[in-house]
């Protein structure tokens, strides 16, 4: 079934369809007990969360705890999850073994922070994708310049990517937290417009750019978990 997928098609028909309408398809009819969604309880994931509660709250959630993250993170995970109904929240991240391997002092992100990336979240990410064939995130294209052109849907080697909040931009996501009143992650306030690991992550120096508090001063946008096989961030 998965291969027979017509992904133009489907974007075509995607890019005018309701939101709660893409995800419902996707998790209850193409990737039926199939799908899950990847969260990091961020700045902007409430909305996102919402929506697959409203359309199923027992969708299973994964969320990558590297061992890094701002505490403010941790307790709002909770929060949400019990303010939405998610039924399912998976919490994974990398093993003790990998980290005394890999970073032993804790300091990888300083030297080398697309391998801490990787260590912290790309490879425990795939583990927890075996056995499904899709994966639900809230990338949107107005975010940066390599996310411009992304798809809805879109294929990420043997499985599938739905980016159901493709289309929205900054003022609607903002619309649709006060509409709903969903709670926000406390770190918004400080002017943390999106929120990682505490190591690379400051306050937005563009408020333009909700992205421009990653990895400040570097060469780098994404973490790696959207790249695709040959190391390149997806576009779409």
């Amino acid at each position: 079934m998965v291969q027979a997928i017509d992904i133009a098609a489907l974007n075509e028909r995607y890019e005018t369809m309701a939101t709660t309408d893409v995800v419902a398809q996707a998790s209850q009819e193409l990737f039926k007990e199939r799908t899950a969604v990847v969260s990091s309880f961020g700045a902007e994931s409430a909305v996102l969360l919402h929506l697959v509660a409203t359309v199923d709250p027992a969708i299973p959630v994964i969320f990558l705890d590297t061992h890094k993250l701002f505490g403010e993170t941790l307790r709002y995970r909770t929060r949400l999850q019990h303010h939405l109904g998610l039924e399912d929240v998976r919490v994974i991240g990398p093993s003790k073994r990998e980290i005394e391997d890999d970073d032993p002092q804790g300091t990888l992100s300083m030297s080398d922070p697309d391998a801490c990336c990787n260590l912290r979240k790309t490879r425990p990410l795939a583990r927890a994708l075996r056995g499904f064939d899709c994966w639900i995130n809230g990338r949107k294209r107005h975010q940066t310049a390599m996310r411009d052109g992304i798809d809805i849907i879109e294929r990420d080697g043997d499985r599938f990517k739905l980016n159901p909040l493709a289309t929205w931009t900054r003022a609607q996501i903002v619309a649709y937290v006060s509409k709903h009143r969903l709670p926000e992650h406390p770190l918004t306030k400080e002017n943390y417009l999106s929120i990682g690991c505490i190591p690379c992550t400051s306050r937005a120096t563009n408020p333009d750019d909700a992205r421009s508090g990653r990895w400040a001063g570097q060469n780098k946008t994404e973490c790696g978990i959207h790249f695709n096989s040959a190391g390149k961030p997806q576009r779409g």
